[in-house]
């Protein structure tokens, strides 16, 4: 990255004033600073905002709740396809044009995902908005790097932080309040005004700086294409494995030729994506990185955090608004202290990361996280608030020891030309490990729900004691209760068989819980094998 605000207009570094210098345009760097994070703060609300409005979307286009989980996996497999040619494309056509364009795309498919009439029109411009929201997060850090002097880099970067941070904290509140009070299409359509906000306040204000000029005019003059080929099979690999995952319960596996086309589509994209992409001067995934020791275990880190993030967002409201009553906005208030506490960690995280390596603090907020996954199989029917809240609250603490982390260590040993493509690869992890997440997660609750389903049926017939005294007893307390004769049997019978389903439904997510604390365990090994990060450089980006 080029840290080209002293150079870029306005001030003089060597001032005594202590004056911060103006960024490209004259513009003051905490304009552009608010400006970026807020259209960051807007891309990054809608990995969340929807969670705990499915239930009222897959009531409203009368769909499965595992059909409308593809509300969130397609806005973050689309999300993580464009950020593999966001690097190329903000140098090519410049970063201003780019982030606008992003910014505008995001804007008009949110709208129209709150006009969506069912759920294949909703999916579709879910993807659109994805596409249009990938490239902002690596857009933004490298505006700010140009925009500010690399002694004030970090308290740009924290501003920045604290919006991403704040995003996910806000969205399963909110996204609650608007499903409850008006309606779940405000969840989409509050993107409108924003972005608007965001794209008016961006043409005052951004400006490319002189080195963003020189480069893009350097790759015309040499003509570098865009590696389209490469782009395109990254795109079928990742949709076609999205689609096997997300529909392969439902269409019985490779049972299904949909399922069997698709898992052909995702082996030979990625066959024929390895040479293609290692023989490429100019590729839109840089796989050598992946090769690299240290930056291939930060990478796989980054898929198992990732998918923790995001199907436990997903499934704890799932969860209490299913089987404990829980109104939207309450489910979205059970997550709310578990994010303030990220908040909290985030900043102290930032202090402790410059003297503790990154590999342990990695290793310790995995095993924090794998130890709330266990917390969660704790899982009962009366299972307070608290709990919930407790389980997130935990995971707020290990969370940002693995995402500050990941930064400093993803990237030693990285040369400066490849940093583009560092930070585009650590948020495709992100955002792939989530999507990834919550497909295994719902394919492993339903499965676990036939085992339990068969086994605790077995135990439910009339020649069983237990049953035989349990059925007895339900009659009696409906027939105190006004119910007469075979209407208080006939409720009897139908509350022992809602009973069955609760407790195979619990013992379903206590499987799924179990697999992720799995899931964030396997992250520690990984953790200890990275190689010691040197101190005193410029960590000028971040996941």
């Amino acid at each position: 990255m080029s840290a080209g605000a002293a150079a870029a207009g306005g001030g003089r570094p060597g001032s005594r004033s202590g004056a911060l210098p103006r960024a490209a345009g004259g513009h003051s760097p905490w304009a552009i600073a608010l400006v970026v994070s807020l259209a960051t703060f807007m891309e990054v609300l809608d990995t969340t905002i929807a969670n705990v409005a499915l239930r009222y979307i897959s009531g409203g286009l009368a769909v499965g709740p595992d059909e409308a989980a593809w509300v969130v996996t397609s806005y973050l497999v689309a999300n993580a396809i464009v950020l593999t040619a966001s690097s190329f494309l903000a140098k090519r056509y410049g970063r201003k044009a780019f982030f606008m364009w992003s910014v505008a795309l995001f804007t008009v498919a949110s709208v129209l995902c709150g006009f969506a009439w069912n759920l294949q029109s909703l999916l579709v411009f879910r993807v659109l908005q994805g596409l249009g929201g990938g490239g902002m997060a690596p857009l933004a850090q490298s505006i700010l790097a140009d925009s500010f002097p690399p002694q004030k880099r970090g308290q740009a970067f924290a501003l920045y932080g604290l919006a991403v941070v704040v995003a996910p904290v806000v969205g399963p509140t909110l996204g609650g309040w608007l499903s409850d009070n008006v309606s779940w299409h405000w969840c989409f359509l509050i993107n409108g005004p924003i972005g608007l906000l965001a794209l008016g306040l961006m043409y005052l204000l951004l400006e490319d700086p002189d080195s963003a000029k020189q480069e893009r005019r350097r790759l015309r003059r040499e003509g570098v294409r865009f590696d389209l080929i490469g782009f395109l099979l990254v795109a079928t690999f990742l949709g076609s494995l999205e689609v096997v995952l997300d529909e392969g319960q439902r269409e019985d596996w490779f049972g299904s030729n949909l399922i069997v086309t698709f898992a052909i589509l995702s082996l030979v994209a990625f066959v024929l994506m390895i040479p293609w992409e290692l023989t490429r001067r100019n590729p839109v995934v840089d796989l050598r990185l992946l090769g690299k020791r240290q930056f291939g275990a930060c990478f796989l880190v980054m898929l198992a955090a990732g998918a923790i993030l995001i199907a436990t967002t997903q499934f704890i409201p799932q969860i209490v608004q299913d089987y404990f009553g829980y109104t939207a906005t309450l489910a979205g208030l059970a997550l709310a202290p578990g994010g303030l506490v990220t908040v909290f960690m985030m900043l102290v995280i930032g202090r402790v990361s410059g003297k503790v390596q990154p590999k342990y603090l990695i290793a310790l907020g995995a095993t924090i996280v794998a130890f709330a996954m266990y917390d969660l199989t704790r899982l009962y029917g009366d299972s307070t608030f608290w709990f919930f809240a407790w389980s997130r609250i935990y995971i707020g603490i290990g969370l940002p020891m693995i995402f500050i982390s990941i930064t400093a260590a993803s990237y030693e040993g990285i040369d400066r030309s490849q940093t583009d493509q560092a930070s585009a690869l650590i948020n495709v992890a992100r955002n792939v490990g989530g999507s990834m997440g919550v497909s295994l997660a719902q394919n492993i609750l339903a499965y676990r729900q036939q085992f339990h389903q068969s086994r605790l049926v077995e135990h439910v017939t009339p020649t069983e004691p237990a049953y035989q005294e349990t059925l007895a007893r339900a009659t009696r307390y409906f027939a105190q209760h006004g119910a007469a004769g075979v209407d208080a049997q006939g409720q009897a019978t139908a509350w022992i068989g809602q009973q069955l389903a609760r407790q195979v439904a619990f013992w379903a997510y206590i499987d799924v819980f179990w697999a992720l604390a799995l899931v964030s365990a396997s992250a520690v090994p990984l953790a200890m094998i990275l190689s010691r990060v040197k101190r005193g450089g410029d960590a000028t980006a971040g996941p």
